[in-house]
C-alpha cells in the first residue's frame, strides 16, 4: 500500500467516524423528542380533562386549580374547536397575526389536523370538543439541531481542511523549488568540469583519430545536463513565456525519445489542422512536460506499442492529445495518476506526472488530463494551452 492509498483509508476512516457520530446524536436526538413528545401529548390530556371538568363543575370545585393546569401550558400552540370546527379557544398563538387576518385561525387550525389526531373531550355522547395542537418550538428546534450542528462541524472542517492543505501546499511548493534550485546549483559544478575536459580533449586528440568521434557524443550530452539544469533552476520561480510553434516544440521531444526508445515502439506525430500551432509556452519546461509523458508512455507499453501524438487546435484553445497502446489505468486511479508518488513502477519516484501537472496548471495556465482510459487498451493525455 502507497502513501497515498494510506491516505485515502484514514480519510475513509474519519467519515466513517464522523457518521456514526451524526447517527448516534440523531437517534439520541430523536429519542429525546420522542420523549419530549409524549410529554406534550399527556400535557394535552391534561388541558382536555381539566377543559371537561370545568364545563361539568358543581358545587364548589377548586377553579384555581384548574386555571392553573390552563395557565402552565406556555410552549405548546393549541386550538380549542368544536364539532363544526368553530374556534372556541386558542394558547400560545401569534396574537397580532389573529388581530390582522380573520382567517389566521382557521389556516393554523387546517395545519393542525394535519400534523396529528385531536384530543377528544367527550362531554356527551352529542357533544364534543377538540383540542388541536402542533410541537412546541423547543421540540422543533431540538429535532433540527443535529442537523445544525453537524452543517456547522461540516463547514468549520472544511474551512479547517482548506486552511491546512493551502498552507500544506505552499510548505510543499517552497521544498519542491528548494530542492530543484539545490539540484541545478549542484549540476553545475560538474556540468562546468565536463566542458573543461572536452575543450582538452579537443586540443590532445586530432580531429582525424578516431577517438575524436567520441566528443561530439560527450558534447550532446553536456547539453542535455545544462537544460535538465535549466529546467530545475525554474522550478520556483515564474517563468518567461514566448510564443512558440508547439508543433516544433513537441517534434524536438518526440525526437529525443525515438532514439532511446526500443525499435518495437512505433511513435507518430500528426497535426490534422496544420503545424502552425501557436501558443505562449517556455521551452524549456514544456519539453519537460512532454518528455515525461512519453516516457510515462513507453513505461506502460513495455517492450512493443504504439504512441500517437496529436497537435491540433479549435477557436481560442490549442491540444496536445498523446496516446498509447499500454495497460491503460484503471478507474479508481484516474484521480491518483498526477499525485507525487504514484507509480506503477517497483523503481522511481512517481514525480513525472506530477511535475507535469504543475508546469503546465501552474506556469502556462493550461490544464492537463487523463481524457479517456482503458484496461488493456491504452491512455490517452490532453494538454490544453491558451492560444
Amino acid at each position: 500500500m502507497n502513501i497515498y492509498e494510506q491516505k485515502n483509508t484514514w480519510k475513509l476512516l474519519l467519515l466513517l467516524t464522523l457518521l456514526l457520530i451524526i447517527i448516534a446524536s440523531i437517534l439520541y436526538t430523536n429519542y429525546l423528542s420522542g420523549k419530549l413528545a409524549n410529554e406534550e401529548r399527556k400535557k394535552m390530556e391534561l388541558l382536555a380533562d381539566v377543559y371537561k371538568q370545568l364545563a361539568q363543575a358543581t358545587g364548589n370545585p377548586d377553579l384555581g386549580f384548574m386555571f392553573s393546569v390552563i395557565e402552565s401550558n406556555e410552549t405548546v400552540p393549541l386550538i380549542l374547536a368544536d364539532e363544526k370546527d368553530n374556534v372556541l379557544g386558542f394558547k400560545n398563538l401569534d396574537t397580532n397575526k389573529i388581530a390582522l387576518d380573520t382567517l389566521y385561525l382557521k389556516r393554523e387550525l387546517q395545519s393542525m389536523k394535519a400534523v396529528r389526531e385531536p384530543i377528544d373531550i367527550e362531554y356527551s355522547k352529542d357533544a364534543h370538543q377538540y383540542i388541536y395542537y402542533r410541537d412546541s418550538y423547543l421540540l422543533v428546534q431540538l429535532r433540527y439541531f443535529p442537523f445544525i450542528q453537524f452543517t456547522i462541524i461540516l463547514l468549520f472542517l472544511a474551512v479547517a481542511y482548506l486552511t491546512f492543505s493551502t498552507a500544506r501546499r505552499a510548505e510543499q511548493n517552497r521544498v519542491w523549488a528548494g530542492m530543484a534550485k539545490e539540484t541545478a546549483h549542484q549540476l553545475g559544478t560538474p556540468i562546468s568540469a565536463l566542458s573543461g575536459w572536452v575543450d582538452y580533449m579537443k586540443l590532445q586528440i586530432d580531429e582525424n583519430h578516431e577517438s575524436y568521434k567520441v566528443i561530439p557524443e560527450v558534447e550532446k550530452d553536456i547539453e542535455r545536463l545544462e537544460l535538465i539544469a535549466e529546467r530545475f533552476s525554474k522550478i520556483g520561480s515564474i517563468p518567461d513565456l514566448v510564443s512558440a510553434n508547439l508543433y516544433d516544440e513537441v517534434e524536438k521531444s518526440t525526437q529525443y525519445i525515438r532514439r532511446r526508445a526500443s525499435g518495437k515502439v512505433i511513435i507518430r506525430l500528426d497535426a490534422p489542422q496544420g503545424k502552425d500551432v501557436e501558443a505562449m509556452i517556455s521551452p524549456p519546461l514544456f519539453a519537460w512536460v512532454i518528455e515525461n509523458l512519453l516516457k510515462n508512455a513507453l513505461d506502460a507499453i513495455g517492450g512493443s506499442g504504439e504512441i500517437d501524438i496529436s497537435v491540433n487546435k479549435q477557436g481560442k484553445q490549442t491540444f496536445i492529445d498523446i496516446k498509447d497502446s499500454g495497460k491503460g489505468i484503471p478507474p479508481g486511479k484516474l484521480k491518483t495518476v498526477f499525485q507525487p508518488g504514484y507509480s506503477t513502477k517497483k523503481r522511481g519516484w512517481g514525480l513525472g506526472l506530477s511535475l507535469a501537472k504543475r508546469i503546465v496548471e501552474e506556469f502556462h495556465n493550461g490544464k492537463i488530463f487523463v481524457k479517456e482510459s482503458q484496461v488493456g487498451k491504452g491512455t490517452t493525455f490532453r494538454i490544453v494551452f491558451k492560444r
